[in-house]
């Protein structure tokens, strides 16, 4: 396999080398006057592809009204220009073989009185471009008053299961990014820190199932980047959000943000507060066999977990002009959360006869405190303007967490005589540190190539704690068979090369990364259980491949396609092979010898208009690392292990569409092919299945600034390596108002008639058949409410990218 992925490698860096020599070059030029026959100063001319709602390059006119775009590709291009107090205009689309002159564009001055300006953008909901998929958050009125993990939920393609995994078209090991930079979480920690994050302060979620070589390759299921708000006016601007939620309890959540852009300096900063009173009603049945296949008893457990606590998170940033070429940047955030579990369970035990045994009713409570604070440095230096650039950061983060617990379980008779009582007590510190240091360069090469490389150097260390103590006649014993020290770490250096080249129709980019990876694990002993230590050390090459070709000159057809080889290692969580309870009968264990896991990818896609998009991909993992169960007597143990080969081949179809100025809608459906097939304790696990995820967006643009929207999900019954799960889906409602050019208020419904609920079976246990049903408060009603205000400062020295980034927001 690595031949062939390292000549497909070269032969796309070939291919791109060959036919660079035929590439030339076109100017643009024009003259923007009024209806009075005079010339508009500082009107704001952008350049766009025809087909295309994305600039390529935006000029101001002179103060003659002349505007000209330098050194562009040879195209078929449109023109929009705008300029305060003028009806916007836009030319025809045009082809530019050579140099040329466009003809005077008239602007026709507006009738409306403008008193104050507001600059606002109609964002698709969805963007397509060659190795992502963009979401804007804001387009979705039920993202208002939610989390980031709710907007993911709505996101194309992304799912998100009880447990805090997330899979992007049907894969696992999705890694998550913030603003660029990995969050080194997963499971329910990374599902606590998203909760912990507001929708008001996101902007975008870029969706990368094959990400570029730019990026680590860690994530077999690709790459989510989070994008936060950072706004570009100049001047003092504040916004503050407000949402309540109500379900069978009631949560808040409130923010605020701000930013102040005053020639060389940039401050930034925002603030949240928010509250968690949530709840999951949890059933489980499992039924048991004898070696003849005889049935025997039965047990029924039914939990209710009820989650309430608080918590603040600030950040606070800052960005230094130095020079004209130089620009110093510091970034610092902080989080704090204080969460409390409670969980009362009743579990039955039901002889061969069907009648009860015995009973166990458990009261756990869980509590404590996350902290997690962050400091990123760093420069970008231009070395010529519009010339090579470079950008270093500089990270460390941290994570602390304290969770303390205590297990309460009462054993009872079938005729309700207290058999027994237990408690169990737990303390787990956590300590996590994470050193990183990036270096990114970039440069235009000749004959339009654009050549991107960098280092990265990451350094993870943890320390986990799990001292647990049975209570008896009111003294503490410790219980060395789950009391455990687990330290870890690892280090990972990477490298990658990336080149970018635009043709005529075709657009070409490829990379290839280089990661080295060294870990090291120690598990302390106590008196009972002897030391053990592990130490891998592994190197591999990722290529990437992503190729977009139009079909024809207006890019109403287009082709895309991307390759792309990932890596998932093992959490170190996960490697940590000591048991911690989390009921009388179910635990979790740890598997220290979880292999990393590899897979391939590659995706063929059709795009029309920009609007519809069909793809086909296929992927190949091997080692994937998934949930096991297994069952020993009537305990209930959960751990990851490795699933040998998984292959994965997915059908999908994406929409996005205004057929109407007041009507808009979104589809994006995947019908997806699944095989594993492993060696599993219970013999050969071997399962296919084929199921469909669809997602849709309705929105209404009614009169009065009124806009509602239905939205919602359907995911047909699937198979997930021992797991089947149920059909489920959900829809949702939302409608908002605009007060005024500052406020805007919204009322959304989730789950409005309560079919998100996860249900499923349990396959390949020894002797065993289990089926569980978990409902939770996904049917809630939010109401949220936004206010911004500011004043821009006028008359300040512009440079390119602020002008680019502020003028992008007043086209369509």
């Amino acid at each position: 396999m690595k031949p062939i992925i390292m000549a497909l490698f070269a032969v796309c860096l070939c291919f791109v080398f060959t036919v660079a020599s035929s590439q030339s070059y076109t100017r643009i030029s024009g003259r923007v006057i009024d209806d009075q026959q005079r010339p508009v100063n500082a009107a704001t001319a952008a350049l766009l592809k025809a087909g295309t709602s994305t600039p390529v390059k935006i000029e101001l006119s002179d103060k003659d009204g002349h505007f000209q775009f330098e050194k562009q590709t040879v195209g078929t291009y449109r023109i929009i220009v705008t300029a305060i107090g003028f009806i916007k205009y836009e030319s025809n689309p045009f082809q530019a073989d050579s140099s040329i002159v466009l003809p005077v564009f008239k602007l026709q001055k507006s009738d409306i009185e403008l008193k104050e300006v507001n600059v606002t953008a109609s964002k698709k909901f969805i963007e397509q471009k060659i190795d992502r998929t963009v979401v804007n958050v804001d387009a979705l009125i039920s993202n208002a008053g939610t989390t980031a993990l709710d907007v993911l939920e709505k996101s194309p393609g992304v799912q998100v299961d009880l447990n805090g995994n997330i899979s992007l078209k049907g894969l696992q090991g999705v890694t998550i990014y913030i603003d660029d930079k990995q969050t080194y979480l997963s499971g329910s920690d990374l599902q606590n820190y998203l909760r912990s994050l507001p929708a008001s302060l996101l902007s975008q979620i870029e969706i990368m199932p094959n990400p570029p070589a730019k990026y680590d390759a860690a994530g077999n299921g690709g790459i989510i980047n989070i994008k936060t708000l950072k706004r570009k006016p100049k001047g003092f601007n504040f916004g503050f959000n407000s949402g309540t939620r109500v379900s069978k309890y009631t949560s808040i959540n409130n923010s605020a943000e701000f930013n102040y852009r005053n020639n060389k300096v940039n401050l930034f900063g925002n603030f949240f507060h928010g509250t968690r009173n949530s709840y999951n009603d949890v059933s489980i049945f499992r039924k048991y066999f004898s070696d003849n296949g005889e049935p025997l008893n039965s047990f029924t457990q039914n939990s209710y977990i009820h989650r309430t606590g608080y918590g603040f998170r600030a950040a606070l940033g800052a960005d230094f002009h130095a020079t004209e070429k130089t620009t110093l940047g510091i970034n610092t955030n902080g989080l704090i959360r204080y969460p409390v579990n409670l969980n009362t369970s009743t579990g039955t035990m039901i002889n061969i006869h069907n009648n009860p045994d015995s009973i166990i009713q458990s009261l756990n409570r869980e509590s404590g405190v996350l902290k997690n604070g962050n400091v990123n440095l760093n420069m970008r230096h231009e070395f010529r303007k519009n010339g090579p650039s470079l950008l270093v950061n500089l990270d460390y983060i941290n994570y602390t967490t304290e969770n303390d617990q205590n297990f309460n379980n009462k054993n009872y008779l079938s005729d309700g005589t207290l058999k027994s009582e237990e408690q169990l007590v737990g303390q787990l510190p956590s300590n996590l540190d994470i050193y990183v240091a990036k270096a990114d360069y970039n440069q235009s090469l000749r004959n339009g190539f654009k050549l991107e490389t960098g280092v990265k150097t990451s350094f993870t260390k943890t320390n986990n704690i799990a001292n647990y103590f049975n209570i008896i006649n009111n003294t503490s014993y410790p219980d060395y068979d789950i009391t455990n020290h687990f330290n870890y770490k690892e280090n990972i250096n990477g490298a990658y090369i990336s080149l970018n080249k635009e043709f005529k129709r075709l657009s070409v980019q490829t990379g290839l990364r280089f990661e080295n990876t060294t870990s090291k694990g120690h598990q302390l002993g106590n008196l009972m259980k002897s030391d053990s230590s592990f130490i891998r050390t592994y190197n591999n090459l990722f290529p990437t491949v992503f190729l977009l070709y139009k079909l024809d000159t207006l890019s109403n057809h287009q082709i895309r396609f991307n390759y792309g080889r990932r890596i998932d290692r093992p959490y170190f969580q996960d490697l940590n092979p000591f048991i911690s309870p989390l009921d009388k009968y179910t635990f979790y264990a740890g598997n220290p010898y979880l292999l990393p896991s590899f897979s391939t990818k590659a995706e063929l896609s059709y795009i029309f208009k920009n609007w519809l998009t069909t793809t086909v991909a296929i992927s190949k993992t091997k080692d994937q690392v998934n949930e096991t169960i297994e069952i020993i007597g009537n305990n209930y143990y959960s751990r990851p292990g490795n699933i040998g080969q998984t292959t994965l081949i997915n059908f999908g179809l994406d929409a996005n569409l205004n057929p109407l100025a007041w009507f808009s809608f979104q589809v994006s459906s995947q019908l997806t092919y699944v095989h594993a097939k492993s060696n599993f304790y219970t013999g050969l696990l071997d399962t296919r299945s084929t199921y469909i995820f669809s997602q849709g967006m309705l929105q209404f643009k009614l009169k009065k600034k009124w806009t509602m929207q239905l939205d919602g999900y359907f995911q047909s019954k699937m198979t997930s390596a021992q797991f089947i799960i149920a059909s489920r889906g959900r829809v949702n409602a939302g409608v908002a108002k605009v007060l005024s050019p500052k406020a805007t208020i919204r009322l959304s419904i989730s789950d409005l008639f309560f079919t998100n609920i996860n249900a499923g079976t349990i396959n390949n246990l020894h002797l065993t058949d289990a089926n569980f049903r978990t409902l939770s408060d996904s049917r809630s009603a939010t109401l949220s409410f936004s206010l911004r205000f500011g004043k821009s400062v006028e008359g300040q020295k512009r440079n390119n990218n602020q002008n680019t980034d502020a003028e992008l927001n007043r086209i369509k």
